[in-house]
C-alpha cells in the first residue's frame, strides 16, 4: 500500500466523500485505513465505572484504501502515487500530477531488518 500514517488523504467515494483527514492507522492485510474525522459511527455504551454516564460514543471506523486519494503537499490536489528510484538508488514516492517527491520508502531486507 502506498499510503502511510500521517499522510493527508481525501475520500473519493462513500458517505464521507470530499472530506479530508490525516491517516491515523494502516492495516495492510485488510487494505483499510483509519482516517481522522472520516466514517464516524455511533457506538452505544452501557453505564459502567469507566463510563458512568453511558450513552452514544462517536468514533471513526476504518475505510477501504481504494476509496481515498493522497493529497500532494506541493500542488494540494488529490493525486495518484508512483514509485521511482533516485540517483543514489533509494526508492521514493512521487506525485503523478506535479512530479514532486513525497518521501523515501524504507527498504526491508530479506532478514526483516530495516535498512
Amino acid at each position: 500500500m502506498k499510503i502511510k500514517v500521517n499522510d493527508t488523504v481525501e475520500v473519493i467515494s462513500g458517505e464521507s466523500r470530499g472530506m479530508r483527514g490525516i491517516v491515523l492507522e494502516v492495516n495492510h492485510q485488510a487494505g483499510r485505513l483509519l482516517v481522522e474525522g472520516v466514517n464516524k459511527v455511533h457506538k452505544h455504551v452501557r453505564r459502567s465505572q469507566k463510563n458512568p454516564q453511558g450513552g452514544r460514543l462517536e468514533k471513526e471506523m476504518p475505510i477501504d484504501a481504494s476509496n481515498v486519494q493522497l493529497i500532494c503537499t506541493d500542488c494540494s490536489q488529490p493525486t495518484r502515487l508512483g514509485y521511482r528510484f533516485t540517483d543514489n538508488g533509494e526508492k521514493q514516492r512521487f506525485c503523478k500530477k506535479c512530479n514532486a517527491a513525497l518521501g523515501l520508502v524504507k527498504a526491508i531486507s530479506i532478514s526483516g531488518t530495516v535498512e
